[in-house]
């Protein structure tokens, strides 16, 4: 197979690639349900990762889709990223995946059929690391390079997250470290040093499966994954949709290594520019270390939890339990006139 970069192949990457948070809602604002379907838990009326089906047994099927364009160069890894970013939803909603479907976007006059495999067999390995047949999909020819997965899963109803249950005095953990959108700027302007770029692959390959464990504790009120709106974001999401305001510790928010490096060098997304000019007046103020940081664009990030203070031991036995060391990255409270407030 030749040596390509897929990422010069499209103009945005990853989670970055997503319609900002402020025009999303002014699509979305007139297109949502009208009938009312009883069994529909969740659906587009909030916020959340997937919508859930309730099957009458005490059980629900969860259904999403996620892709995006490269967020590497490797095909393979492209795949791999893709895959364990939309399988995130399932997790994130306390639920297993059942199975999964591919959609492929592909420029066929630009870049080989054999280059699309790779990607495709890089979706397939992750998907078999979650115990999940890759099903089928469905393929068209593209400007540029798209790859995803739509995913059904389970989630017992009793275990369903959802990201407008939580409630005041509640601690806030984040399972994987920010700076993947900086990281993965710097490599796309051919600004990364050899190695910089392994540890945000890693976190990016790293399915959530601890979702799935974690959403047995009542005391889990809410959970959501971080990708493309950056932590703030997803954040402010579960405050608005639960009516409270919550505070961040930005010295306890874990960073990848060297991403403050890149950020000197203005390694900075669109995406993450469009995120704090979408919901930055809902935030007090902030360094412009915070802004970049805590509004970067992720892709394949980690869970937020909102655990209460009596559930936070057993939710760290279960975290540690699977190599995860965590500490509150901050709290829940009443709702103020700022959705969220940096320390």
């Amino acid at each position: 197979m030749e040596n390509i970069k897929l990422t010069e192949y499209s103009h945005g990457a990853g989670c970055g690639c997503k319609i900002s948070p402020a025009v999303l809602d002014s699509i979305l604002k007139t297109s949502r349900n009208v009938i009312s379907y009883p069994n529909l838990l969740v659906g587009n009326s909030t916020k959340d990762d997937a919508a859930a089906f309730d099957l009458g047994n005490g059980t629900s099927v969860l259904s999403t889709t996620d892709f995006f364009m490269p967020i590497v160069d490797d095909p393979f890894t492209f795949g791999k990223i893709a895959a364990t970013n939309a399988l995130s939803d399932i997790y994130a909603m306390g639920g297993k995946p059942l199975m999964a479907i591919a959609i492929l976007g592909w420029p066929i006059k630009t870049l080989s059929p054999e280059i699309a495999r790779e990607v495709i067999d890089g979706g397939r390995s992750v998907c078999d690391d979650a115990g999940i047949p890759l099903a089928g999909g469905h393929s068209i020819d593209s400007p540029e390079p798209i790859f995803g997965l739509a995913v059904t899963g389970l989630v017992e109803n009793n275990r369903l997250k959802q990201n407008n249950m939580a409630t005041e005095n509640c601690e806030i953990f984040l399972t994987k470290p920010l700076g993947i959108g900086i990281l993965t700027t710097a490599q796309k302007r051919k600004l990364i040093e050899p190695g910089h770029i392994d540890p945000a692959i890693e976190a990016m390959c790293t399915l959530n499966k601890i979702g799935g464990e974690i959403s047995a504790l009542d005391g889990v009120v809410a959970l959501t994954d971080v990708t493309g709106f950056g932590l703030l974001g997803h954040l402010g999401e579960i405050c608005d949709g639960s009516d409270i305001s919550a505070v961040v510790n930005f010295n306890e928010v874990p960073l990848l290594p060297n991403a403050r490096k890149y950020l000197a060098m203005d390694c900075i997304s669109g995406g993450t520019r469009n995120n704090f000019n979408s919901y930055g007046d809902t935030i007090t103020e902030m360094t412009d270390e915070q802004k970049f940081i805590l509004c970067d664009a992720q892709t394949s990030g980690g869970l937020l939890a909102i655990v209460k203070k009596e559930s936070v031991s057993e939710f760290l036995q279960i975290t540690s339990s699977v190599g995860l060391s965590l500490k509150p990255i901050g709290y829940t409270c009443k709702r103020e006139n700022k959705l969220i407030k940096v320390i």
